[in-house]
């Protein structure tokens, strides 16, 4: 408790450190790059896959609710903890003391985005193979049962295309904060908003594709279930990129006068828009390909390189459809692992004491040697599994069923109980900065964040296991 009555003077971090932090530009650049860390992977085909199986309207009403009190109180708490402090997250929970709760916290948060980007960059070269694939006009030969097996499965095809992912990402990260990071998310994210526009508006005019837009926007309280609540939480708590240092790190590179609340609000919009886009893209399009049948909204990999490329196929215009929609999974998948790896690097940096480009190729040969290990682990390693699964699902099981819950509790915690809602409070509102939402944020924090952080772990945990079925 003690530290929440701590002057601003009495910060624990010199004001050398201070000045000589990278930053973003203003709150255009911070909401643009914090919004690229949630649109990604997760927002595409996630989210239309959980609309659809867990009612549709009623799943998106629920999502909402939750983006707006859960996720609005995570983001604000870990941005307001990462510009307190200006330092990635092992630093800014030792800003307050050396309990196991500060070691857990600061440590769970940074290792996190070390053990995601290299398996998310696999991904990111699988749909990089596609976008070539469509670029070239093998729309049908992509569409072929088999394809994407025959592909994953292929070790250096998956390698390369794994690497050369890998390397952008690390280009962009080298160039810095404001002529890498925010440079990018500048040029991608208004293109990534047209690109969703242009796939969404083509797919509600596909013959049929009526019934799956009033199925995805019309809540139906029949449709709803404990867990369309459970499975909206998780989907909420992924795709706003929290508990995984993003936040705590860009938090960091923000300006004193830059308003949290704003902002906050800001990220709030651009992702539920864009996961709204993402439905829209997908569910009519494939309601009208299966005749109306929710099942065909298949999760994980499946949608993305099975269903939709036969959607595609049955369409006119098949080849320009793959294209835009590879291009923005693609710029989607980038702004994430661009957000994942700066986080990783931003630790490297303080905790180190290793200069950018030091700290860039450190997380580059992490990313290779683990990245590896999920890119071959369909191919040559597909024998060597981890509790049964292969290196791919392990290391997403291990971060996004495990870490990741068990870092936003640390996180509730530590701000509740360490570092004091008082002192988060006089951060937001520093400068005249507003904090409308004070009351949800004070409850939430303090009572229902860890709760339901908390449910997403047992649930996620239990899934994986079998005991129960999401």
């Amino acid at each position: 408790m003690m530290p929440s009555v701590i002057s601003r003077r009495r910060c624990p971090v010199c004001e050398k450190e201070k000045n000589n932090r990278s930053s973003f530009s203003g709150k255009i650049g911070f909401v643009l790059s914090a919004a690229g860390a949630s649109v990604g992977l997760g927002n595409i085909w996630r989210f239309p896959y959980l609309a659809a199986k867990y009612g549709g309207g009623i799943f998106l009403l629920v999502y909402i609710i939750l983006a707006l009190t859960f996720g609005y109180t995570m983001i604000v708490a870990e941005s307001a903890l990462g510009r307190m402090t200006r330092k990635s997250p092992v630093g800014a929970f030792a800003s307050f003391g050396k309990s196991h709760l500060s070691c857990l916290g600061g440590w769970i948060n940074a290792i996190i985005p070390v053990l995601i980007v290299p398996y998310y960059s696999v991904i990111g070269g699988w749909v990089l193979k596609y976008l070539v694939e469509y670029v070239r006009g093998h729309a049908q030969p992509v569409a072929e049962d088999g394809y994407f097996s025959a592909f994953i499965s292929d070790g250096f095809s998956t390698e390369i295309c794994f690497v050369i992912f890998s390397v952008i990402t690390l280009a962009i990260i080298y160039a810095g904060v404001r002529n890498g990071i925010e440079r990018v998310s500048k040029f991608m994210m208004p293109i990534l908003v047209v690109l969703s526009v242009i796939i969404a508006i083509y797919s509600v005019t596909r013959p049929g594709a009526l019934a799956g837009v009033k199925y995805f926007l019309v809540p139906n309280i029949s449709n709803f279930s404990w867990m369309t609540v459970v499975a909206a939480m998780g989907q909420m708590f992924y795709s706003l990129s929290i508990a995984m240092g993003i936040l705590i790190t860009f938090g960091s590179y923000m300006k004193k006068e830059t308003s949290i609340e704003e902002s906050t609000k800001n990220v709030e919009i651009f992702d539920t828009a864009i996961a709204i886009m993402a439905g829209l893209m997908i569910i009519p399009a494939v309601f009208a390909f299966s005749g109306g049948d929710p099942d065909t909204l298949q999760a994980g990999p499946a949608l993305m390189f099975i269903t939709i490329p036969k959607v595609f196929a049955s369409m006119g215009f098949g080849t320009f459809a793959g294209v835009m929609f590879f291009l923005l999974v693609l710029f989607a998948a980038l702004t994430s692992s661009i957000a994942l790896t700066e986080s990783a690097v931003s630790t490297f940096e303080d905790e180190l004491g290793w200069s950018r480009k030091k700290s860039t190729v450190l997380c580059g040969v992490i990313m290779i040697a683990l990245g590896s290990l999920s890119s071959l682990g369909y191919g040559p390693l597909e024998n060597v599994k981890i509790i049964g699964m292969q290196f791919l699902d392990f290391f997403d099981f291990l971060t996004n069923s495990v870490m990741m819950p068990i870092a936003a509790i640390a996180t509730c915690l530590f701000v509740s109980r360490v570092v004091g809602v008082k002192r988060i409070e006089e951060e937001v509102t520093y400068g005249g900065g507003t904090f409308k939402r004070r009351k949800v944020f004070l409850f939430m924090i303090q009572y229902l964040c860890p709760i339901f952080a908390g449910i997403i772990l047992l649930s996620s945990v239990a899934n994986a296991f079998g005991w129960i079925s999401m």
